[in-house]
C-alpha cells in the first residue's frame, strides 16, 4: 500500500529540490528540479509540438551518463536561454561533468507555449536565461502550487493552468513529480466541475473530488486556441534505475496526462515527461517492481497536473478552478 510522502511533493524523494523564478510582468516563468547529486535520467516525448533542449543526450547510445538539473521554461522556443542560465549557475558552483580541464552541466529542458498571455514581449533581451538562474538559485525543498514558475503563464483549456506536484511512498521507494500543465486538452469532465483523474485524489488534495453525476461523455473538445498547449512533467524516484528502465517509467507516466487531460498528446502539444533516478535503493531487473514504480509515476503526474490547476489563481482573463465550485 502506497501514501503520499509528508510534503506530498517531489521533494520527498531524498536530495531532490525545486526552485522557480517568473516576470510577472510578462506572465511567465522557469522551475528547475535539482537533484544533490547526478542523476540517471530518461525522457518521453509524445505531441507534435515538442520544444526542448538537450533530450537527445538522454537516448540509447548516448555517451552522456548522467544529468545535473532538469529546467522546464515558459517562452516557447525563446525559453529555451533558461537551461544556459541554470548551467551558468552549477558552473560558477563546480557542479558539471568533467571534460579534460572544464566541467560542463548536464540540464535537459522542455518548454511551453505562454506568449499569448500577460504583457507586450517587447524586451531588448529575452529574459529567461536570467530566470534559469534565477530559479536554480531559489532551489528549495519545499515548492509552491499553482501561478509558480513555468505554470505562471499556463492555461489548462479554459481554465488557468499551473504547477503542481504529488509524491507516493511504499514501503521499498519513494515516488514524486511535478508537472506544468498548460493543455489544449480540458481536464474537467465536460459540463461539471469534477476532474477527469478524480479517482486518483489523495487526502483531499483537490478539494475533495466527488464523482461525476451521470455517464460521462466518451468526448471532450478544446475550446483552447491553437498555440496554448503542452504539458511537462518530471518524476523523480529514489529506485535505482537504468536509463532503459527510467524510460520506461517515463512511457508508463505518460498515461497520468491521459488520465487527466482530453484531447492529450495532440499535434500542437509538446508533451514531455521527464525520469530521474536518485539510485539510492536497489531494486535489481525485478519487473514487477518497475511496474509498481511506473504505476506509481503515472498516479503522481496525474495528480500533479490537477494539484497544479486546483491551485492555481485567476489570471489574464483566464479563471481558476476554484472560482467554479
Amino acid at each position: 500500500m502506497n501514501a503520499p510522502g509528508p510534503s506530498n511533493s517531489i521533494c520527498d524523494v531524498p536530495g531532490i529540490r525545486v526552485g522557480h523564478a517568473e516576470d510577472r510582468a510578462l506572465v511567465t516563468g522557469t522551475s528547475v528540479i535539482l537533484p544533490e547529486a547526478p542523476c540517471v535520467a530518461a525522457v518521453d516525448h509524445r505531441g507534435g509540438g515538442i520544444g526542448a533542449r538537450d533530450t537527445v543526450l538522454l537516448g540509447a547510445g548516448s555517451a552522456v551518463p548522467v544529468v545535473h538539473a532538469i529546467c522546464l521554461s515558459g517562452g516557447s522556443a525563446y525559453g529555451l536561454d533558461a537551461s544556459g542560465g541554470v548551467m551558468h549557475g552549477m558552473r560558477m558552483d563546480g557542479i558539471g561533468l568533467p571534460v579534460k580541464s572544464e566541467i560542463v552541466p548536464i540540464v535537459p529542458q522542455a518548454i511551453l507555449f505562454d506568449l499569448i498571455i500577460g504583457g507586450p514581449k517587447e524586451w531588448e533581451r529575452p529574459p529567461w536565461w536570467d530566470l534559469g538562474l534565477a530559479a536554480y538559485r531559489a532551489a528549495t525543498d519545499a515548492t509552491p502550487l499553482g501561478n509558480v514558475g513555468a505554470g505562471l503563464g499556463a492555461t489548462a483549456g479554459p481554465l488557468k493552468g499551473g504547477f503542481g506536484t504529488a509524491s507516493l511512498v511504499d514501503d521499498t521507494v519513494t515516488v514524486g513529480a511535478v508537472a506544468a500543465s498548460n493543455s489544449v486538452g480540458e481536464v474537467l469532465v465536460p459540463g461539471s466541475t469534477t476532474f477527469r483523474g478524480w479517482m486518483l485524489e489523495r487526502d483531499d488534495e483537490l478539494g475533495g473530488q466527488a464523482p461525476p453525476a451521470g455517464m460521462v461523455p466518451e468526448t471532450g473538445h478544446s475550446t483552447a486556441p491553437i498555440g496554448s498547449n503542452t504539458t511537462l512533467a518530471v518524476v523523480a524516484t529514489d529506485a535505482r534505475l537504468t536509463r532503459d528502465q527510467a524510460y520506461r517509467v517515463a512511457i508508463m507516466a505518460q498515461d497520468g496526462l491521459a488520465l487527466t487531460t482530453r484531447p492529450v498528446h495532440s499535434p500542437m502539444d509538446g508533451d514531455t515527461v521527464f525520469v530521474l533516478s536518485t539510485g539510492a535503493r536497489d531494486i535489481g531487473d525485478d519487473a514487477g517492481a518497475l511496474t509498481r514504480i511506473g504505476t506509481m509515476a503515472s498516479d503522481c503526474v496525474a495528480r500533479a497536473i490537477m494539484r497544479g490547476v486546483y491551485e492555481a489563481g485567476a489570471l489574464a482573463g483566464y479563471p481558476a478552478y476554484r472560482d467554479l465550485v
